[in-house]
């Protein structure tokens, strides 16, 4: 089936593609290469468009077959696989390219019109790693490859790690080998076989007394039975410890030995590690530095972000909301949140509001908000139309925060003498006009997208207009607040939450809300920012 985007899907696609840039963290890294498997042309064309102005490098194929052969021919790091097609099904493909693959994981994505649960469970089944319904979301599909990106390159250093630990028990100049309960050599590394002159052959199944003088020789058995019948250890658990090993000529000579144990599939086995006094203070004054570099960078890791959490505090404690009219609660899941909440009086006695959302939680969503509380602060302060505030925040926000970023936002300006309120939604929950008793008046939904997404024109902001008595109230609040989840996995939901607001009187609302989400949490903590704001609209202030 072809691939067809709602408006506002196609409105963030093209804000995501409008990005180039390839990196993560801040490090430039090489693109992917994705291989796109789909027997629709189309999709294939809209796919390669979006991947490429993103900057990862694409390869097609109109079915799974030629998918196969284009896997061998590419070496692709991730497949986009469609499930239905001609010749050779995505299922097929998929098995085929994780034959090919072997050891090296490389991810299929499957995207499928089929939504059903079958699908899902045949796709994971046939080795696929992530599944994705038509039509596509783009934001959705940047976002996995973004994760995919780190992951893999994740994975490759975990291979690397894996090779280079191998090259180095192999090459060190240390002796390392692993013997069993019963003392027989199951492994040595090179330098053993240096060390003591025998060949890998020769050790390999042999008692481990081999390598030991006398009385060592002697009384070696003895020992390692009376630890594994729960005796204390001779070497097992001292440390480094000199004893005297015997050369395969006969010669004995002096050596540091340290002993661990493992298990393995419930089987006992000790570590023989075989290194002289040298290596062994070089490497233990090695591991002091690098403990007091390690203390050192958390120590600064932990002023930049005490610091951090100060200047983010007295940014987001603004005078405003002491307003007689504004009771609000943010409650962030991390150290820092990402919600926000404003409000600022304007010379004409308007009471300004904002409650923003940005993306994710913890310092980088509280940075990603600053921008929002400055301009929207100044803004607000000279009574200024709430579209101009609206476009220029979103101006801002689109220059400094990068793709796949953006803040949700619910603003609103009550004019208490003339009994009305102007009001704009942007991806927020929807906005709450409640009657002095706590019932629902009124319900305004989100009409825009989030800001930071896609510039706005000026005069394409379109906002609402409500009419309010004295005793109503503006109830704003993030996601994160309905959504929080006990540990039945069930959300606090927005009939609780208007449970809540009508059991009590205006100016406890607040509390009500945060004690019947904690009675609904119990043990629970929310997995998200949350964050409530009620506003009245009377002249107070």
């Amino acid at each position: 089936m072809p691939v067809v985007e709602s408006p506002v899907e196609s409105s963030v696609a093209s804000s995501v593609a409008s990005s180039v840039e390839v990196s993560e963290g801040g490090a430039t890294q090489a693109p992917l290469k994705v291989l796109v498997v789909d027997d629709t042309v189309i999709n294939r064309q809209i796919l390669q468009v979006f991947l490429r102005k993103i900057g990862i490098t694409v390869v097609q194929a109109e079915n799974g077959a030629l998918g196969v052969e284009a896997f061998r021919r590419e070496n692709p790091d991730v497949v986009i696989m469609d499930v239905m097609m001609p010749v050779m099904d995505g299922y097929e493909a998929t098995r085929q390219i994780k034959a090919i693959a072997g050891d090296r994981w490389v991810p299929v994505i499957f995207l499928s019109a089929l939504d059903k649960e079958e699908n899902l469970v045949v796709g994971l089944d046939a080795g696929g790693d992530d599944y994705l319904a038509k039509p596509v979301n783009f934001v959705v599909l940047d976002a996995k490859l973004r994760s995919l990106r780190r992951t893999l390159a994740l994975q490759r250093s975990l291979d690397e790690e894996k090779r280079r630990t191998a090259a180095i028990s192999d090459n060190l100049v240390d002796g390392v080998l692993v013997i069993d309960e019963r003392g027989t050599i199951q492994w040595v590394n090179p330098a053993v076989l240096q060390i003591f002159g025998y060949s890998t052959e020769e050790m390999i199944g042999s008692n481990v007394k081999m390598l030991m003088p006398e009385p060592y020789h002697s009384e070696h058995d003895g020992y390692l039975a009376h630890y594994v019948k729960g005796g204390l250890p001779k070497i097992l658990g001292v440390g480094q410890r000199e004893v005297s090993g015997k050369h395969k000529g006969g010669t004995v000579f002096p050596l540091d030995l340290g002993v661990t144990e493992m298990r393995i599939d419930g089987r006992r086995q000790f570590v023989g590690v075989v290194r002289d006094t040298t290596d062994r203070v070089a490497a233990a004054e090695q591991l002091r530095k690098n403990a007091e570099r390690l203390q050192i960078y958390h120590d600064h890791q932990e002023a930049e972000s005490q610091l951090a959490q100060k200047i983010v505090f007295r940014q987001m404690q603004r005078r405003g909301l002491n307003d007689a009219c504004v009771r609000h609660w943010v409650s962030p899941a991390a150290n820092f949140s990402g919600d926000i909440v404003a409000a600022t009086r304007a010379p004409g006695g308007e009471l300004y509001v904002l409650l923003a959302d940005a993306t994710g939680h913890g310092l980088g969503a509280a940075i990603c908000t600053l921008p929002v509380l400055s301009v929207f602060d100044s803004m607000a302060e000279m009574g200024v139309a709430l579209s101009w505030i609206v476009y220029e925040v979103n101006r801002q926000l689109c220059s400094t925060l990068p793709v796949g970023y953006f803040v949700a936002a619910t603003m609103l300006c009550i004019d208490p003498a003339k009994g009305v309120a102007e009001v704009w939604v942007g991806g927020t929950p929807e906005l709450l006009l409640i009657d002095a008793s706590g019932g629902l008046k009124c319900t305004l939904v989100s009409r825009s997208l989030p800001l930071g997404i896609d510039l706005l024109e000026r005069e394409g902001i379109e906002t609402e207009r409500v009419t309010v008595a004295a005793s109503d109230q503006f109830v704003l609040f993030s996601d994160g607040l309905i959504e929080a989840a006990n540990n039945q996995d069930i959300a606090f939901g927005l009939e609780q939450m208007l449970a809540a607001l009508r059991s009590a009187p205006s100016t406890g609302r607040v509390d009500a809300v945060r004690t019947a989400l904690a009675a609904h949490l119990g043990d629970c903590l929310p997995h998200d920012d949350v964050s409530l704001l009620l506003v009245e609209c009377d002249h107070a202030g």
